[in-house]
């Protein structure tokens, strides 16, 4: 009996290294919804939040420090009848500088196309081969592509894999009646759709290259080796001014978002660099990102 207890209790051990690979809070809030029983949107954070922080999304051994730290916001503003429900959703993912306490943003995305039935209570259920929920779909797509861009982080093209993923999502929603899982769903570009589909793009292979540089070979480096860590960096912008001046789509969304992710991280991190290379990185950050100019600008003017 002792025997298989253990055996259990290592099996059960290996389960949770194995799984656990995001940290993910949740909050549904349901503020605008009026007249109803608030009880289901606490059961469905709570479902929410086992769906994400318990499952299995890949098949490597993550340690409790090692888990994906992020965030889901739920903003329900509809009930259109007893189990179906409307409103956005806002996801941030982020990623530990090494050697440091400091954390730099990943992702913060607002993904306006939420519309998904829940009754009190039901398990949510995944099958990564199937449309088989709009909700679980949509949670099991961020998993994926917040892993990817973890992934892609640490390694050369390393969320491959779990950008794939997210597009198999994807492609198993193209017959669903919400919105958000097709090309013309959204003309600015701003969907599921294209956020996967630029990711693995070849003509957005720049931008993926950039988020390794920046990030394992950039800001990892910092701690011991400023000056060459932000060298990287400011290397790295080319490969966006590259992307920017090659124009791969009339919207170029990813840059967008990638811009209003690490703007503020740009402008502290540059604000402190020597004249020569604050200006290499001013004149590419205002021809790349001109909705941000005027933070750059004071960059720019913060030591003169």
């Amino acid at each position: 009996m002792r025997k298989i207890t253990f055996v259990w209790m290592l099996m059960a051990s290996f389960s949770l290294l194995q799984g656990q690979e995001l940290k993910c809070n949740v909050q549904v809030v349901s503020q605008q919804i009026q007249g109803t029983n608030k009880q289901v949107f606490e059961t469905l954070q709570n479902g929410i939040y086992e769906f994400m922080n318990n499952r299995v999304w890949t098949n490597h051994v993550y340690t409790v420090e090692e888990r994906i730290e992020c965030n889901m916001m739920f903003n329900i503003t509809e009930q259109l009848s007893s189990d179906e429900f409307k409103g956005t959703l806002s996801v941030q993912a982020r990623r530990p500088v090494y050697n440091t306490n400091y954390n730099t943003v990943m992702l913060n995305f607002i993904d306006n196309d939420i519309h998904f039935r829940y009754v009190e209570f039901s398990p949510l259920e995944f099958d990564l081969n199937s449309h088989y929920s709009n909700l679980t779909s949509i949670l099991a797509f961020y998993a994926y592509f917040i892993l990817g861009l973890d992934y892609d982080s640490f390694s050369m093209y390393g969320g491959t894999p779990f950008f794939e993923n997210a597009e198999k999502i994807v492609e198993n929603a193209q017959n669903a009646p919400e919105k958000g899982w097709k090309s013309m769903d959204n003309i600015s570009h701003k969907n599921r759709y294209w956020l996967v589909k630029d990711f693995l793009d070849s003509e957005y292979q720049p931008v993926r290259e950039f988020i390794y540089r920046y990030h394992r070979l950039g800001l990892d480096l910092m701690d011991e080796e400023v000056a060459r860590g932000r060298e990287e960096i400011a290397n790295s912008l080319e490969l966006l001014q590259e992307v920017y001046r090659s124009r791969p789509d009339n919207y170029m969304y990813t840059l967008r978002l990638l811009f209003d992710t690490k703007v503020d991280e740009l402008v502290n991190m540059f604000r402190e660099s020597y004249p020569e290379e604050k200006n290499r990185a001013y004149n590419l950050l205002v021809e790349i990102d001109q909705p941000n100019q005027d933070k750059y600008k004071a960059m720019q003017e913060a030591a003169e």
